[in-house]
Protein backbone atom coordinates (compact mmCIF):
# COMPACT_ATOMS: atom_id res chain seq x y z
CA UNK A 1 0.00 0.00 0.00
CA UNK A 2 1.29 3.47 -0.88
CA UNK A 3 1.60 6.43 1.48
CA UNK A 4 -0.86 8.35 -0.73
CA UNK A 5 -3.63 5.82 -0.03
CA UNK A 6 -3.34 6.12 3.76
CA UNK A 7 -5.32 8.73 5.68
CA UNK A 8 -3.61 11.81 7.11
CA UNK A 9 -4.59 10.73 10.63
CA UNK A 10 -2.89 7.37 10.20
CA UNK A 11 0.23 8.99 8.74
CA UNK A 12 0.41 11.22 11.81
CA UNK A 13 0.26 8.19 14.12
CA UNK A 14 2.81 5.99 12.36
CA UNK A 15 5.84 8.07 13.45
CA UNK A 16 4.55 7.84 17.03
CA UNK A 17 4.69 4.06 16.83
CA UNK A 18 8.17 4.20 15.34
CA UNK A 19 9.46 6.57 18.02
CA UNK A 20 8.09 4.36 20.77
CA UNK A 21 9.58 1.21 19.28
CA UNK A 22 12.95 2.88 18.84
CA UNK A 23 12.89 4.01 22.48
CA UNK A 24 12.26 0.52 23.83
CA UNK A 25 15.18 -1.09 25.65
CA UNK A 26 16.84 -3.77 23.54
CA UNK A 27 16.68 -6.30 26.40
CA UNK A 28 13.80 -8.59 27.25
CA UNK A 29 11.06 -9.76 24.90
CA UNK A 30 11.74 -9.35 21.18
CA UNK A 31 8.04 -9.23 20.37
CA UNK A 32 5.47 -6.54 21.06
CA UNK A 33 1.72 -6.48 20.61
CA UNK A 34 -0.48 -3.77 19.16
CA UNK A 35 -2.23 -3.67 22.54
CA UNK A 36 1.04 -2.90 24.34
CA UNK A 37 1.83 -0.09 21.90
CA UNK A 38 -1.69 1.30 22.30
CA UNK A 39 -1.44 1.31 26.10
CA UNK A 40 1.97 2.99 26.04
CA UNK A 41 0.74 5.77 23.73
CA UNK A 42 -2.76 6.19 25.15
CA UNK A 43 -4.44 5.06 21.93
CA UNK A 44 -7.15 2.54 21.13
CA UNK A 45 -5.78 -0.93 20.47
CA UNK A 46 -8.19 -1.53 17.56
CA UNK A 47 -6.94 1.62 15.85
CA UNK A 48 -3.30 0.70 16.41
CA UNK A 49 -3.90 -2.80 15.07
CA UNK A 50 -5.53 -1.41 11.93
CA UNK A 51 -2.72 1.11 11.41
CA UNK A 52 0.02 -1.50 11.75
CA UNK A 53 -1.78 -3.90 9.41
CA UNK A 54 -1.43 -1.28 6.67
CA UNK A 55 2.36 -1.30 6.86
CA UNK A 56 3.33 -4.74 8.12
CA UNK A 57 2.22 -8.32 7.66
CA UNK A 58 4.40 -9.55 10.50
CA UNK A 59 1.80 -9.56 13.29
CA UNK A 60 0.74 -12.93 14.70
CA UNK A 61 -2.15 -13.69 17.08
CA UNK A 62 -1.04 -14.05 20.74
CA UNK A 63 2.55 -13.36 19.66
CA UNK A 64 2.46 -9.83 18.26
CA UNK A 65 5.15 -8.30 16.10
CA UNK A 66 8.87 -8.80 16.08
CA UNK A 67 9.93 -5.35 17.31
CA UNK A 68 12.93 -4.98 15.01
CA UNK A 69 10.94 -6.21 12.03
CA UNK A 70 8.14 -3.77 12.77
CA UNK A 71 10.64 -0.90 13.04
CA UNK A 72 12.04 -1.85 9.64
CA UNK A 73 8.53 -2.06 8.13
CA UNK A 74 7.58 1.38 9.50
CA UNK A 75 10.84 2.96 8.30
CA UNK A 76 10.41 1.42 4.86
CA UNK A 77 6.80 2.55 4.55
CA UNK A 78 7.56 6.09 5.70
CA UNK A 79 10.56 6.33 3.41
CA UNK A 80 13.07 7.02 6.15
CA UNK A 81 15.80 5.27 4.17
CA UNK A 82 15.44 7.88 1.43
CA UNK A 83 16.81 11.31 2.25
CA UNK A 84 14.60 14.26 1.29
CA UNK A 85 16.40 17.58 0.97
CA UNK A 86 14.79 20.67 2.46
CA UNK A 87 15.46 24.40 2.75
CA UNK A 88 14.32 27.05 5.21
CA UNK A 89 13.22 30.53 4.20
CA UNK A 90 13.56 32.90 7.14
CA UNK A 91 16.72 32.78 9.25
CA UNK A 92 15.22 34.41 12.34
CA UNK A 93 14.81 32.83 15.76
CA UNK A 94 12.50 30.01 14.63
CA UNK A 95 14.49 29.30 11.49
CA UNK A 96 17.69 29.12 13.52
CA UNK A 97 16.08 26.73 16.00
CA UNK A 98 14.99 24.40 13.20
CA UNK A 99 18.44 24.52 11.62
CA UNK A 100 19.90 23.43 14.94
CA UNK A 101 17.51 20.54 15.50
CA UNK A 102 19.27 17.26 14.87
CA UNK A 103 16.23 15.01 14.94
CA UNK A 104 15.16 15.47 11.32
CA UNK A 105 17.81 13.04 10.05
CA UNK A 106 16.04 10.16 11.80
CA UNK A 107 13.06 10.83 9.55
CA UNK A 108 15.05 10.98 6.33
CA UNK A 109 15.02 14.78 6.08
CA UNK A 110 18.11 16.95 5.65
CA UNK A 111 17.87 20.73 5.87
CA UNK A 112 20.58 21.94 3.54
CA UNK A 113 20.49 25.72 3.94
CA UNK A 114 18.50 28.79 4.89
CA UNK A 115 17.54 31.79 2.78
CA UNK A 116 16.79 35.31 3.93
CA UNK A 117 16.22 38.77 2.49
CA UNK A 118 18.47 40.32 5.17
CA UNK A 119 21.84 40.73 3.44
CA UNK A 120 23.55 41.00 6.83
CA UNK A 121 22.72 37.36 7.50
CA UNK A 122 23.78 36.07 4.11
CA UNK A 123 27.16 34.40 4.15
CA UNK A 124 26.72 33.29 7.76
CA UNK A 125 26.59 29.69 8.87
CA UNK A 126 23.98 28.71 11.44
CA UNK A 127 24.62 25.36 13.11
CA UNK A 128 26.88 24.58 10.19
CA UNK A 129 24.24 25.39 7.55
CA UNK A 130 24.82 28.31 5.14
CA UNK A 131 22.47 31.29 4.75
CA UNK A 132 21.98 32.54 1.20
CA UNK A 133 20.15 35.53 -0.30
CA UNK A 134 16.69 34.90 -1.75
CA UNK A 135 17.85 35.38 -5.33
CA UNK A 136 19.81 32.13 -5.06
CA UNK A 137 16.80 30.09 -3.93
CA UNK A 138 15.65 28.76 -7.30
CA UNK A 139 19.11 27.76 -8.52
CA UNK A 140 19.96 26.09 -5.22
CA UNK A 141 16.70 24.13 -4.98
CA UNK A 142 16.99 22.85 -8.52
CA UNK A 143 20.67 21.97 -8.22
CA UNK A 144 20.25 20.20 -4.86
CA UNK A 145 16.81 18.77 -5.68
CA UNK A 146 15.26 20.26 -2.57
CA UNK A 147 11.69 18.98 -2.34
CA UNK A 148 10.55 20.55 0.95
CA UNK A 149 10.45 24.25 1.76
CA UNK A 150 10.06 25.41 5.35
CA UNK A 151 8.55 28.86 5.79
CA UNK A 152 9.46 30.80 8.93
CA UNK A 153 8.74 34.37 7.83
CA UNK A 154 6.05 36.87 8.92
CA UNK A 155 2.52 36.28 7.65
CA UNK A 156 2.66 39.12 5.13
CA UNK A 157 5.66 37.57 3.38
CA UNK A 158 4.51 33.95 3.44
CA UNK A 159 2.60 33.76 0.15
CA UNK A 160 5.41 35.39 -1.80
CA UNK A 161 7.91 33.00 -0.27
CA UNK A 162 5.62 30.07 -1.01
CA UNK A 163 5.30 31.14 -4.65
CA UNK A 164 9.10 31.35 -4.92
CA UNK A 165 9.50 27.87 -3.43
CA UNK A 166 6.94 26.37 -5.81
CA UNK A 167 8.69 27.98 -8.80
CA UNK A 168 11.93 26.50 -7.51
CA UNK A 169 10.55 22.96 -7.74
CA UNK A 170 9.56 22.39 -4.12
CA UNK A 171 6.74 19.85 -3.81
CA UNK A 172 5.97 20.16 -0.10
CA UNK A 173 5.71 23.23 2.15
CA UNK A 174 5.96 23.20 5.93
CA UNK A 175 4.40 26.53 6.88
CA UNK A 176 5.03 28.15 10.27
CA UNK A 177 3.64 31.53 9.22
CA UNK A 178 0.12 32.37 10.49
CA UNK A 179 -1.22 32.61 6.93
CA UNK A 180 -3.27 30.42 4.60
CA UNK A 181 -1.28 29.64 1.49
CA UNK A 182 -2.49 29.15 -2.06
CA UNK A 183 -0.60 26.41 -3.92
CA UNK A 184 -1.11 24.23 -7.01
CA UNK A 185 -2.79 20.85 -6.48
CA UNK A 186 0.58 19.17 -7.01
CA UNK A 187 2.07 20.84 -3.91
CA UNK A 188 1.38 19.69 -0.35
CA UNK A 189 1.14 22.13 2.56
CA UNK A 190 1.44 21.32 6.26
CA UNK A 191 0.49 24.30 8.44
CA UNK A 192 1.92 24.71 11.94
CA UNK A 193 0.29 27.67 13.67
CA UNK A 194 2.15 27.89 16.98
CA UNK A 195 -0.13 30.59 18.39
CA UNK A 196 -3.25 28.54 17.70
CA UNK A 197 -1.72 25.45 19.28
CA UNK A 198 -0.79 27.41 22.39
CA UNK A 199 -4.27 28.96 22.58
CA UNK A 200 -5.87 25.51 22.35
CA UNK A 201 -3.60 24.21 25.10
CA UNK A 202 -4.41 27.22 27.28
CA UNK A 203 -8.14 26.71 26.77
CA UNK A 204 -7.93 23.01 27.60
CA UNK A 205 -5.86 23.80 30.69
CA UNK A 206 -8.44 26.39 31.86
CA UNK A 207 -11.21 23.82 31.47
CA UNK A 208 -9.23 21.29 33.48
CA UNK A 209 -8.41 23.59 36.40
Amino acid sequence: MSVQSVSKQTLQRLPQYLNYLRSMPRTGAANISATAIAEALGLGDVQVRKDLALVSSGGRPKVGYDADGLIADLERFLGYGDTTNAVIVGAGALGRALLGYGGFAAYGIEILAAFDCDTALCGEKIHGKPVFPMEKLAEFCRQMQARIGIITVPAGEAQGVCDALVKSGVRGVWNFAPAMLSVPDSVLVQNEDIAVSLAVLSKRLAQKL
